[in-house]
């Protein structure tokens, strides 16, 4: 008779304290939680305690069952208030309501990246993000110089999850807002010390960003760069001629690739280009206001992305054959390796080592 009971009472109880918990709480924390596609509702019930949005996974089982609400949840990533509701919560997995979309832009993503990312993610057309990224409105807003015809640089690298049904407009706006939120006051104290624009700033951000693989060199690189514009040299950043033919994937730089026509072949001409070539993140705009205290005018980069640093070009013209050389000893000693590995496979292959070879060759007698 007890056993018989359990159901009815529990149901009761769940109806409960679903209705204790249909008031929720003024808490407005939001987190994140993925129902998967496919997922049932014991999992997904499983999935909102594990983000702190039920307390009692079994229990809320019996109350969605209670009122049939556990048979028609939409699957996919939710952003939903830490104390909803019960009902709140399956109203939403029911209707979809906090549904988002997760669009991860990197540092050093140009427009040509994060276009095609937002339009995917939304699930629109990418002429909808490209005319985002030209909204006057946007550019007008930052200040931006008015021969700027788009928003290049100043889409914050970040990972944004977009409301279901948001607009390549609206998605804009929150990664412009992810900028100007970064973006400190006393940094514009700063670059005027410098004498620079913010737009200045975040163009010569770009580069570094571009550049830099080791986060510890950006200072340095940024140095680089600063001494460079001080005196009146040409910057010679490869990355801007990267970015003036187009090419969407790092590649090396020839040198028929420096007659390119362009604003931005900083081979061709002095100071900074128009504008950013890339999207800065908040390191490489941080090392681009406080450059390091060195007086180098060059560098090289070895395969592994670090640099070598000289203050004259005759200095550099060594550093580069010593790149060279690092990476043609380097190259040597891969394929010895190679030729090496390959031989203990052969010998494997036929159950022998190459210790015991080389203990036959030493007991060997001399000729």
């Amino acid at each position: 008779m007890r056993k018989a009971c359990r159901g009815p009472v529990a149901l009761a109880l769940a109806v409960a304290l679903g209705a204790l918990a249909a008031c929720g709480t003024s808490e407005r924390e939001q987190v994140a939680v993925n129902i998967r596609k496919g997922a049932n509702f014991r999992e997904a019930a499983d999935s909102l305690a594990a983000h702190g949005l039920v307390r009692s996974p079994r229990i809320f089982r019996y109350y969605a069952r209670a009122f049939g609400r556990d048979r028609r949840i939409r699957y996919g990533r939710y952003l939903l208030p830490v104390g909803s509701s019960w009902n709140d919560i399956l109203t939403a997995l029911e209707q979809g309501h906090g549904i988002v979309h997760p669009v991860r832009i990197l540092e050093g993503h140009a427009l040509w990246d994060v276009i095609p990312a937002v339009a995917t993610a939304l699930t629109i057309p990418e002429d909808s993000v490209a005319a985002a990224v030209r909204d006057t409105v946007f550019l007008r807003r930052l200040g931006l110089p008015r021969t700027v015809r788009d928003l290049e640089g100043y889409i914050f690298p970040d990972t944004y999850l977009l409301p279901e049904g948001a607009t390549a407009r609206q998605a804009v706006e929150l990664m412009i807002q992810r900028f100007e939120r970064v973006w400190k006051p006393e940094w514009t104290a700063r670059a005027q010390q410098l004498k620079l624009s913010r737009h200045q700033v975040v163009t010569l951000a770009s580069i570094v960003e571009k550049e830099v693989r080791k986060g510890h060199e950006r200072p340095v690189v940024s140095a680089v760069y600063h001494n460079r514009l001080r005196i009146g040299q040409m910057l010679q950043a490869d990355p801007t001629i990267q970015y003036a033919l187009g090419r969407r994937r790092p590649g090396r730089v020839l040198y028929r690739d420096l007659n390119v026509v362009s604003p931005y072949n900083t081979y061709r001409r002095k100071g900074l280009p128009p504008g950013p070539i890339a999207s800065p993140g908040e390191a490489s705009l941080h090392a681009a206001l406080y450059p390091a205290d060195v007086t180098f005018r060059y560098f090289v980069a070895h395969p592994d992305g670090h640099h070598e640093f000289r203050n004259t070009y005759a200095e550099h013209l060594k550093a580069i054959q010593f790149v060279r050389d690092v990476a043609r000893r380097d190259s040597l000693e891969r394929r010895r390796r190679a030729a090496s590995a390959a031989v203990d496979s052969a010998l494997s292959a036929v159950g022998l080592d190459r210790s015991a070879i080389d203990s036959v060759a030493r007991r060997r007698p001399a000729p």
